[in-house]
């Protein structure tokens, strides 16, 4: 470097203390070392890259350079910025972005930081130089050019160019309130720009041949037509909304704003929903075949609510937890799942002093303390099978009074807790798909199945990894682990995670090995209460449902015809077990890691119920999941079993097809999913 570059970068590293950097980065291992140096030259050390799906080594070579290294699974350049911005801390003044793939020349960055104090935006132009003009496509310099025009056109400031490398004051930023999670980010930054009043300027600025990774957009003619087809999308969107505004004389409601064809899927979607939670309240009691079919009519019209709020392009906060809170109301009064009466037996007995690992119900010692409705206990002859944390939670419920409101109170406000934890990842109009799903909403505030004391810690332990808090995270997730066992390998995947990053240096090893003793943590501690030096039997190994029991499951159902498979249900735990080594293998996100896992694990499992499905339905949202979205909806028919129960059959097994009716949407739904994922990110 010259004396005045190396003066210019001496005067401006004292003063950039409160500029972050985010770099979004796909598959570009081979640039983003160099340019986190060149940064950390000019004396910005604070440094954000977001993996947004990197099939390399991207973000471990990032975290070797010393940036903070985030993750993005969802494609899309506006959202991997987005994902940056939400890990900025509070004494950030300014945000500077630039690309990951080598092309930005950054040796204007010393102007960039001059002009701060006489503006609010600064932007590259890279059609400014004779280099830039000569390394961008003819594709590129029309693109940038007819954008350029109509901005003018529409707003009355002329851009050049809509270059990567930007910097903009934070507070700007934040007051632009930026919407766009796509390729359209850059025009609508600089459209909101001009109209909040930013004062912007231009500057000239090179740019090299991209170094390394493959451009998904300059560099085919599909990538291109979609580019300009966002970019002209996001600019009528934007005029539109300029134009609404300056013909509306008062400021309107988010509801107001709403297009009239999304009001109308809004109040289709709120009324059914309503509807059918008041239509299934009364026919909770499956033990009369005709409940059991007014209960199917009610969940139709909910699933049909549930189907309609796909449409949903925003929902406002009012509308979001009014039909959340109001349907879990409306189900806490219906008759329960008949699994509610072994939580309140289990809790009631462990106060009298009876460990439920140790006496089943049906025990001749508990006979004495039998209540009026022990008899609705089911499998009276096994023991407790639910981890010691959920023992200890029915036990502390059933201090207070064995009743199925409580019981079922705890459950919906811990299912709405992780309604919540979901909409600070997502917009209220993407958490719907939890918070409105019917299969959910009847689960727990309907049925009474405790699953969302396991759902929620697992929910807020991937908010904490999505924040790197990666050891309060395992805590959560050990949380889980002594609530519901099935989270265990989630916990060996983010400490196998935490190894991976941190390239087993011995310090940071030990930070990885703290991971995993925090997620193991709870388990123990909960188990003291149920154990003694002698004795731990917290899993009945010979109980039915450990050794062999099946219920409406889809592999297991497939290999029947082989005998040996029906006999032991351990076998398929190592099937279980190489799926997972796989994932821990080709998987680096938390989120997709949790839907492999769930889908694996239900697909292979021996017993599933219905409600078991609300596993992987928080995982999902934001992703467009069809497996998960159809299975939300064909798990209701698992109903069928009680039903048939209801009428004086004793076995407890789908027939043919309500089994592919069940199974088929969830898998074949999936299975467009994960292609459709891994054809986006190639």
């Amino acid at each position: 470097m010259g004396d005045r570059l190396q003066n210019q970068i001496f005067e401006t590293s004292s003063d950039l203390c409160n500029v972050m950097v985010i770099i979004p980065v796909r598959d570009e291992e081979k640039t983003i070392f160099r340019i986190i140096a060149d940064l950390q030259d000019f004396g910005l050390k604070r440094i954000i890259v977001v993996d947004n799906g990197s099939s390399d080594r991207s973000a471990r070579v990032a975290a070797q350079a010393g940036a903070e290294v985030l993750s993005e699974s969802q494609a899309g350049y506006g959202r991997a910025c987005w994902r940056g911005l939400q890990a900025v801390n509070a004494e950030i003044e300014w945000i500077l972005f630039c690309d990951g793939d080598g092309s930005d020349d950054l040796g204007c960055l010393p102007e960039f930081f001059r002009l701060r104090q006489q503006y609010d935006f600064v932007l590259g132009d890279r059609r400014a130089t004779p280099q830039g003009r000569e390394v961008m496509t003819p594709v590129q310099h029309f693109g940038n050019g007819l954008s350029g025009w109509l901005i003018n056109w529409g707003w009355g400031f002329k851009y050049h160019d809509l270059g990567p490398l930007r910097l903009i004051r934070r507070a700007d930023l934040d007051r632009i309130a930026m919407q766009d999670r796509g390729f359209g980010w850059t025009v609508e930054m600089q459209v909101r720009a001009v109209e909040e009043g930013l004062k912007i300027v231009e500057i000239p600025v090179n740019y090299r041949p991209r170094q390394g990774g493959k451009s998904k957009i300059s560099g085919t003619l599909s990538g291109s037509f979609k580019a300009g087809t966002i970019i002209l999308g996001t600019l009528g969107k934007l005029y539109w909304q300029k134009h609404s505004k300056s013909n509306s004389s008062t400021s309107l409601t988010q509801q107001q704003m709403l297009e009239p064809q999304s009001r109308y899927w809004l109040w289709i979607s709120v009324l059914c929903l309503s509807i059918g939670a008041v239509m299934i309240s009364p026919y909770g009691d499956f033990r009369q075949p005709a409940n059991v079919i007014n209960f199917g009519y009610g969940i139709g019209v909910m699933c049909l609510g549930f189907i309609c709020s796909w449409k949903l392009k925003s929902l406002s906060k009012v509308w979001f937890w009014a039909i959340a809170i109001a349907t879990r109301l409306i189900l806490l009064s219906m008759y329960p799942g008949d699994d509610i009466w072994r939580y309140l037996w289990e809790g009631y007995i462990q106060n009298l002093g009876f460990s439920p690992y140790d006496f089943a119900p049906r025990a001749a010692e508990l006979i004495p303390y039998r209540l009026e409705w022990w008899s609705q206990i089911n499998h009276p002859g096994v023991s407790a099978i639910y981890p010691p944390l959920t023992q200890l939670g029915f036990r502390a419920l059933a201090a207070i009074s064995p009743s199925v409101l409580l019981f079922k109170s705890s459950f919906a406000i811990a299912d709405l807790f992780t309604c919540w934890l979901l909409t600070k990842k997502f917009t209220y109009a993407e958490a719907a798909f939890y918070a409105w799903n019917p299969l959910v909403i009847y689960s727990f505030a309907g049925g009474g199945h405790y699953d969302s004391w396991f759902i929620l810690p697992l929910v807020a332990a991937w908010i904490l990894w999505w924040k790197n808090q990666a050891v309060s995270s395992a805590l959560f997730i050990g949380v889980s682990i002594a609530v519901k066992w099935i989270s265990l390998p989630i916990l060996g995947f983010i400490s196998w995670l935490s190894l991976l990053r941190i390239d087993f240096k011995k310090a940071n090893f030990q930070t990885a090995c703290l991971i995993a003793v925090a997620g193991i943590i709870p388990i123990c501690i909960s188990a003291l209460a149920f154990c003694s030096l002698d004795s731990c039997s917290l899993i009945p190994t010979s109980s039915v449902f450990v050794s062999h029991g099946r219920s409406a499951e889809f592999l297991p159902r497939l290999l029947a015809k082989w005998q040996p498979s029906t006999k032991s249900n351990s076998m398929f735990a190592l099937p279980l077990g190489l799926i997972t080594l796989w994932l821990f293998w080709k998987v680096r996100d938390l989120q997709q890691m949790a839907i492999a896992f769930f889908t694996a694990l239900l697909t292979i499992s021996p017993i599933i119920h219905g409600w078991y499905f609300t596993w992987i339905v928080p995982f999902a949202v934001g992703t467009g999941n069809w497996g998960v979205r159809l299975v939300s909806i064909s798990a209701f028919v698992y109903f069928v079993l009680p039903y048939r129960q209801a009428l004086g059959h004793s076995h407890w097994q789908l027939t043919e097809l309500e089994t592919w009716l069940l199974w088929l949407p969830f898998v074949a739904g999936s299975s467009w999913s994960w292609i459709n994922h891994h054809s986006i990110h190639r």
